[in-house]
């Protein structure tokens, strides 16, 4: 008898029917983002600009992506060390120009025909893709963008905002899959603002306006996301918590929220968000990362809230696909394609560990009010082997189960990233 098929017995102790645990799972897209690659830089300005908008990409580690060709081959790099259906993350600053297109253009006037590379880049691989407008580091940020006084500034990041929504209809036309857009701006003060309120109005009318641009919101999944502070608005964000909850809330035949666990307090979790806002809102969103006492969007880890966050996608049902899970982290201090692979393996493995819950048993134990049991069996349960089914669902996907990955990126380093200088 193998290990897995032991492991097995031992689940089906407890109610778990493990192979069906693994179907669900290879059924279910986690979107990966493109920015971990080249530290948030994109293609549609200077590389070497410092990021704005309360981004902030620390560290200098040999290899980051500097082209299209580039950053492509380090995401099929990724993509191979990883189990699971995935999805791509691509950001508006990410738009690829060459002759054939007609060469640069601003923000505002990004067409689909910009994105044509990246739509071929996921046919190959059968990958669905989703969208950013990037409204942040960019000479039109003044230093606000979308809640700006100056009514010039805001007309540019609408058009900016109108221009991504043709391309996210764009992206779900020709991949046959719904593209969530997600609209977050950096806007907010250093220190106490003297108006809180005129920003908001001013952002919301804004948002109204990109919203004005027609799609079909079977395809296009328009999301607003929140912040409580970022580097240079410590004070005072526009899009917070609040705003973006209730915009949504009072948007939803257009528009649905979106939580990223490192856009609240520390002693917040997104994990008990997510059951409360799928009891009003039929989707939500999701940007995986993880903050070490601000939204430093450090690599994902298998640890406590990244489990819990899992485990309330599966309760509520959110893997039918009312939950939309995207990841959203860089570092530069380490090697960007296993930081990478880390957070998107990491993010398989706590939906696993998820999957392999008996929850319908443990619901009931805790509405008999059975807590003793509840207690208990939840603590029996964090011994089971979860590391022999992990290592299965690796092999079947036919990608490395154990630490040898790491071998892989290493010599891929050497042979590819250390060259780029």
């Amino acid at each position: 008898m193998t290990r897995y098929e032991q492991a097995k017995q031992r689940y089906a102790a407890f109610g778990v029917d493990v192979d069906k645990a693994i179907a669900t799972l290879k059924a279910t897209p986690i979107s990966l983002h493109c920015w971990q690659g080249d530290d948030v830089r994109g293609f549609d300005t200077d590389p070497n600009k410092p990021l704005t908008g309360g981004i902030q990409t620390t560290g200098n580690y040999l290899g980051r992506a500097r082209t299209p060709e580039e950053l492509m081959a380090d995401i099929d790099m990724v993509l191979k060390l990883c189990p699971g259906m995935k999805k791509m993350n691509v950001h508006a600053c990410y738009a690829i120009f060459d002759d054939e297109n007609g060469g640069w253009v601003d923000r505002d006037k990004l067409e689909p025909k910009h994105f044509k590379k990246w739509v071929d880049f996921c046919k190959e691989r059968g990958l669905g893709c989703d969208f950013n407008p990037t409204f942040f580091s960019h000479p039109m940020c003044d230093p606000l963008t979308l809640s700006s006084p100056d009514e010039k500034t805001r007309k540019f990041w609408i058009d900016h905002g109108k221009a991504c929504i043709r391309i996210s209809q764009y992206f779900a036309e020709e991949l046959g899959q719904p593209c969530v857009m997600n609209i977050w701006t950096g806007d907010g003060f250093k220190d106490i603002p003297g108006d809180r309120m005129g920003p908001r109005v001013r952002y919301k009318e804004s948002i109204d306006a990109i919203l004005s641009e027609p799609f079909d919101f079977n395809l296009v999944k328009p999301c607003v996301e929140s912040k409580v502070f970022g580097i240079g608005v410590e004070a005072y964000t526009a899009g917070s918590a609040e705003f973006s909850l209730a915009y949504a809330a009072a948007n939803s035949d257009k528009c649905i929220p979106l939580m990223d666990n490192g856009h609240y307090h520390p002693t917040e979790v997104v994990s008990d968000k997510i059951p409360a806002l799928l009891a009003f809102f039929p989707e939500i969103a999701l940007h995986v990362t993880r903050g070490v006492r601000w939204d430093s969007d450090h690599v994902v880890l298998f640890d406590d809230e990244t489990k819990e966050i899992a485990r309330e996608i599966v309760r509520c049902g959110g893997l039918d696909g009312r939950v939309k899970i995207a990841l959203d982290y860089f570092d530069a201090s380490i090697n960007r394609v296993a930081a990478w692979t880390t957070g998107l393996r990491n993010m398989s493995k706590a939906l696993l560990f998820a999957l392999l819950q008996p929850n319908d048993d443990l619901k009931k134990m805790q509405d008999e009010s059975d807590m003793t049991s509840l207690l208990v069996i939840q603590e029996e349960l964090k011994t089971l082997p979860f590391g022999d089914v992990w290592e299965y669902f690796c092999e079947s996907e036919g990608v490395p189960a154990g630490a040898e990955w790491l071998d892989i990126v290493k010599k891929y380093e050497a042979d590819v990233l250390a060259k780029r200088v």
